[in-house]
């Protein structure tokens, strides 16, 4: 437990050292408080113990510690969302005409707001189709169709077991979307257990590979979208440690981090914070995520967020985050789409 006048030496202490990169010392807090230096190096002793600050080697003054920054942003920012009125000029940044479009505006916008890396996990899909077409290329050789839905289409090539005649791949189709159209994959191949018995046996192998094709291309999709990323170089807290920016781009290039945190963030409401030290799910602790989940006629349907230095202006970026999904929202609803 901190007393109000441990509180507001270390919310000075944290709020100067966000605003000018430098530790900060006694003397500098003395001037900003009607209180001795011996009585401000007490406290910050006090505040260094509890592992709130600690102090460089390069210097005598002291910096705030995960642990600090996390105490700062959940009980002392003073930050307000920004009062979300649609309008034409705010909806254009963000434009509703294409879902696709619209994800890759939101990316870029909140890295140009911030200036830091800005990130999107896309509408998840629902991996269903309408319908499927078989379309024989050679021998041995199939061209499978796969239409969503809401008409994406993909395409994939089976190698067959056999040479299937264009009538036969007519009437697997027709089989297959007959009795599937509509199931995701994963529920195809469980329905079809029971159906290869009516089968063919040749048959029965190519709906199979017609499953994991349709399975694989459902897990090749990259859904996470990121804009600004080189933009960290210039950030001096980064920037000045190769290690740092290697476990940085490495999140990035990967995505496997990046995925698991925004997924996890996407199940919570509201703004979300995760600070490098204090939360195991950001790779590095000079770096700090804020994340927002966004939505499509009410239902949560992906996240987006920032990714910057631990010391950042949290005040001002998480406004932008807030604003950002909910424009988002506002423009994948407006095209109805909850892909």
């Amino acid at each position: 437990m901190m007393d109000d006048r441990a509180r507001a030496l270390l919310k000075a202490l944290i709020e100067r050292y966000i605003d000018d990169g430098q530790p900060v010392g006694s003397r500098t807090l003395s001037k900003m408080f009607d209180l001795s230096p011996a009585t401000i190096r007490n406290v910050m002793s006090d505040l260094e113990e509890s592992g709130l600050i600690h102090s460089p080697h390069t210097s005598a003054g002291r910096i705030p510690t995960p642990r600090g920054y996390r105490l700062f942003v959940d009980t002392m920012l003073s930050a307000q969302p920004f009062e979300y009125i649609p309008s034409p000029d705010l909806s254009r940044l963000v434009p509703a005409s294409d879902p696709a479009r619209a994800v890759n505006a939101a990316a870029s916008l909140l890295s140009n707001l911030t200036q830091f890396a800005g990130v999107v996990l896309s509408p998840r899909r629902a991996h269903v189709f309408r319908q499927i077409e078989f379309i024989r290329l050679s021998e041995k050789r199939v061209l499978l169709i796969i239409v969503t839905p809401d008409g994406d289409v993909q395409n994939r090539i089976l190698i067959t077991p056999r040479d299937y005649t264009s009538v036969e791949l007519i009437e697997a189709a027709n089989f297959f979307n007959q009795n599937f159209g509509g199931k995701s994959f994963a529920q195809v191949r469980a329905a079809l257990a029971g159906e290869l018995a009516r089968l063919q046996e040749d048959m029965s192998r190519l709906m199979q590979a017609a499953v994991e094709a349709g399975d694989e291309a459902a897990s090749e999709e990259d859904n996470v979208v990121i804009s600004g990323e080189r933009k960290l170089l210039d950030v001096n807290d980064l920037a000045s440690d190769m290690d740092r920016l290697r476990k940085t781009f490495s999140m990035f290039e990967k995505k496997t981090e990046l995925l698991q945190l925004l997924d996890v963030s996407s199940r919570a409401h509201g703004v979300q914070i995760y600070i490098g030290g204090d939360s195991q799910l950001v790779p590095t602790e000079d770096l700090s995520v804020i994340t927002a989940p966004y939505q499509v006629d009410g239902r949560i349907v992906g996240t987006l967020g920032v990714i910057g230095p631990t010391r950042m202006a949290y005040e001002r970026v998480i406004p932008i985050v807030d604003i950002t999904a909910r424009l988002l929202s506002n423009a994948l609803s407006h095209t109805g789409s909850d892909r």
